[in-house]
């Protein structure tokens, strides 16, 4: 009964909470930041939204152009045409199957490598540190980089899309700045318990490092599915051709091109519709599109803390 009044005593005397007032320019300001961000946020969707639209609009009436954010004409011709080309699902296949070989493969070296200069016994980790961060600013240029991948036998095969790519540096000092900012006792009790390097590598170090590697793994991942220039240097056969590239070609081939069929397809003529080079591309750029963005959702929480952490440990 006695606590029951103290309450009561106490809660005459505590303050009742205000609201903090805002001043004119305080809401002026709110008022601006609001709109520039509806404005950069219309700005940012309108380029998909109307390649999308313009994407499920019947082909040849897309030549006609006054598509903005819905088809005028819904027709899914333009995806018809992609995925019956052959051509184009081993692009698809070659995309999908050369960024995730990337990823993986990357995301294991960088993290061995940066796992090893992370470690204060390892005496040379400044050396080789510098020394990777020169290779970050100094290149051989493209012809000797072309040498040397055909004296390793890797042109025009699939190993050119992955093999060359699995060491970054950046990653690599990036990793190496998280793993940084661990506490050497998770390593010490390891050590104690008679886990080998490997062991702590795998189960304790790699576990917690899950940000820094979705952030590191999702610069991967769009990199590759993103390349062209491989393609259309190192590997110029129809096997392996990359859905970035035929993209390419693409749009290099309709560049200028608005009521005429495209010529790179020459069977443009998809259950009735003409094809023309607007909706192919429309459609193939939200094919090679739509499949990396639905990786972000997953990744978000990581990659944001990934890059605050990695980008104030050095």
């Amino acid at each position: 009964m006695s606590a029951n009044v103290n309450t009561e005593q106490k809660s005459k005397y505590i303050k009742p909470k205000y609201k903090v007032k805002q001043s004119p320019g305080d809401i002026l300001f709110n008022i601006f930041n609001a709109l520039l961000m509806i404005f950069v946020v219309i700005v940012m969707l309108y380029p998909m939204l109307n390649t999308l639209a313009i994407s499920f609009n019947e082909p040849l009436d897309s030549v006609r152009g006054g598509i903005y954010l819905w088809p005028r004409i819904f027709s899914l011709s333009a995806y018809e045409a992609v995925f019956e080309n052959e051509l184009l699902l081993i692009a698809f296949q070659n995309s999908v199957l050369r960024t995730v070989i990337s990823t993986v493969g990357g995301l294991f070296v960088c993290s061995v490598a940066a796992y090893v200069l992370s470690r204060r016994e390892f005496l040379l980790k400044r050396f080789v540190t510098i020394y990777f961060v020169v290779t970050m600013y100094v290149s051989a240029g493209l012809i000797p980089v072309f040498f040397l991948f055909q004296d390793l036998n890797i042109l025009n095969t699939f190993h050119v899309y992955w093999l060359p790519g699995l060491f970054g540096a950046f990653n690599v000092i990036v990793i190496r700045s998280y793993m940084q900012g661990l506490p050497d006792s998770l390593v010490e009790a390891a050590r104690i318990d008679g886990a080998g390097e490997f062991r702590i590598f795998l189960q304790v170090i790699l576990p917690i490092c899950k940000p820094v590697l979705a952030t590191v793994g999702l610069w991967i991942a769009v990199g590759n599915w993103n390349d062209w220039f491989t393609t259309e240097v190192f590997a110029r056969q129809n096997h392996l051709a990359t859905l970035q590239h035929e993209l390419m070609k693409l749009i290099s081939s309709a560049m200028g091109e608005t009521d005429t069929v495209n010529a790179a397809h020459p069977d443009s003529v998809q259950g009735g519709h003409v094809m023309t080079p607007i909706a192919m591309r429309a459609a193939i750029t939200m094919v090679a599109t739509i499949p990396i963005l639905c990786v972000y959702p997953f990744l978000q929480k990581y990659f944001v803390k990934g890059v605050h952490v990695g980008s104030v440990k050095g």
